[in-house]
């Protein structure tokens, strides 16, 4: 289906080389400003042709709210939002047309349907994505004044490379883009882009030459050492060519920098993992049993194209643990006023859990991981057969992210932002229509969810 949601319910549509894509939101509450510009830095940060190792498809991805909005007010009716395909291409997947690309829905799409949108990856492009980024930035911006909710997603991971552990923690959106920003420094005695990236690829991986330029100012070489030297050094090695891995520790940014520049240079893909870290999430989100809020988590980064894995908390190492090392133990937090009684809130030590008891947030941050597959469709000449099952040889064409990893952060933070607007608008219609019976715990007696102003209340 292309519906997700119960009360914030995002409907998308479009394919990768139609007129356009979009969404349309039911459940926007009224009288919430909104306008263009609140939708679109995600979308920005999303778009294709960002950086010098993502596709080169140049869309802008201006978006246009078409609906439910009136003098920048929400109207409490749908919400449409559009975003216009520009730089299409669909000629350069006529090969398609008649071999399915290995990896690929290609196949499965032709097998269910009957028929498929034969240029690009029709409803499984990930231009689809577009519809959800440009609904979560509406549900980011009701989450973040009505309960302060902060949604960070950066790169953890690509291929065999990883992030230290101890750099994972609670970073700002700034902070993610401007640790894993890096720019091309060229190799020396070359000043033109392609025998630089040739001389780059043919160096040896121990070699100490500079290779990037982080947002600090500091020169580093291919594996991320930092060099004794500044950009005035650099003359006119210095490249105008910015790499975006929104990996926020920069040593580990450039080793990612590097391995996605030798993927490409082979027409290859790679994967790699993603975190995600919810902040200030009302406690009391989640219905059990079927829709947990893990659970509505999971399903929501599944559907998303190329995603093979999600965990929250200690995820699959917690199953090597014992209960007495992963329990998360309660301690006295704040209190907070309620019905004109003092209500004492507990907080958890350690958060092993990841933010969750049985399926419903309690106020610890939320944080879980997900998994991206490498892209299907690559260069590489693949053996293969055709839908007809005659053998062939597929050589694909066209504009293609060698890693999609540093496009996905804005995407996993719209989806995690969808699905927790609509736990929030759930625990709220549950308060409003129940009889409210005196109790030990906020979330009970005055939901989070349905008060503004709960967390200026709060009193340490």
């Amino acid at each position: 289906m292309s519906s997700f949601g119960t009360l914030f319910r995002v409907t998308t549509f479009g394919e990768s080389h139609c007129k356009g894509v979009g969404c349309i939101i039911d459940g926007v509450p009224p009288g919430m400003e909104l306008s263009e510009e609140d939708i679109q830095p995600q979308l920005t940060r999303r778009r294709p042709g960002q950086s010098v190792l993502t596709t080169p498809r140049d869309e802008a991805d201006r978006v246009s709210i078409l609906s439910g909005v009136e003098h920048g007010a929400t109207l409490g009716t749908p919400v449409s939002l559009f975003v216009p395909n520009k730089n299409v291409r669909p000629g350069d997947y006529s090969e398609m047309a008649v071999i399915p690309r290995p990896g690929h829905a290609d196949y499965t799409y032709q097998l269910k349907y009957g028929t498929r949108a034969r240029s690009g990856g029709g409803r499984s492009s990930a231009r689809e994505t577009i519809g959800r980024v440009a609904a979560g930035a509406v549900a980011e911006k009701w989450l973040r004044e009505e309960h302060l909710v902060e949604i960070v997603c950066f790169v953890d991971s690509i291929g065999t490379i990883r992030i230290p552990e101890e750099a994972i923690h609670s970073y700002t959106r700034q902070e993610i883009d401007d640790l894993g920003w890096l720019r091309l420094v060229l190799p020396e005695g070359h000043n033109k882009a392609d025998s630089a990236e040739a001389a780059f690829l043919a160096a040896a991986d121990d070699d100490g030459g500079a290779s990037y330029l982080d947002k600090q100012g500091r020169v580093r070489d291919r594996n991320g050492h930092q060099l004794d030297l500044r950009a005035d050094d650099l003359g006119d090695r210095l490249s105008d060519a910015v790499v975006v891995v929104r990996c926020p520790h920069t040593a580990t940014a450039c080793r990612m920098a590097t391995e996605i520049r030798k993927v490409k240079s082979c027409k290859d893909s790679v994967g790699g993992t993603v975190t995600c870290v919810c902040t200030n999430v009302p406690p009391g989100l989640g219905e059990p049993c079927f829709d947990k809020l893990e659970a509505k988590l999971a399903h929501a980064m599944m559907s998303l194209p190329a995603t093979k894995g999600f965990e929250i908390g200690s995820g699959f190492n917690g199953s090597t643990r014992r209960g007495s090392e992963h329990n998360d133990l309660f301690m006295a937090s704040k209190t907070c006023q309620a019905n004109n009684r003092h209500c004492q809130l507990l907080d958890t030590v350690t958060n092993n859990a990841g933010g969750t008891l049985g399926g419903i947030s309690h106020g610890a941050d939320i944080v879980f991981r997900v998994a991206v597959k490498p892209v299907s469709t690559i260069g590489q000449p693949q053996e293969t057969v055709s839908f007809s099952g005659e053998e062939a040889v597929l050589e694909a064409r066209g504009r293609h992210d060698p890693c999609v990893l540093p496009r996905v952060p804005p995407i996993v933070e719209t989806m995690a932002a969808i699905v927790l607007m609509d736990a929030a608008l759930v625990q709220r219609s549950r308060c409003a229509s129940s009889t409210i019976h005196p109790a030990m715990l906020d979330p009970a007696t005055e939901c989070p969810s349905n008060s503004p102003n709960k967390r200026q209340r709060v009193q340490e």
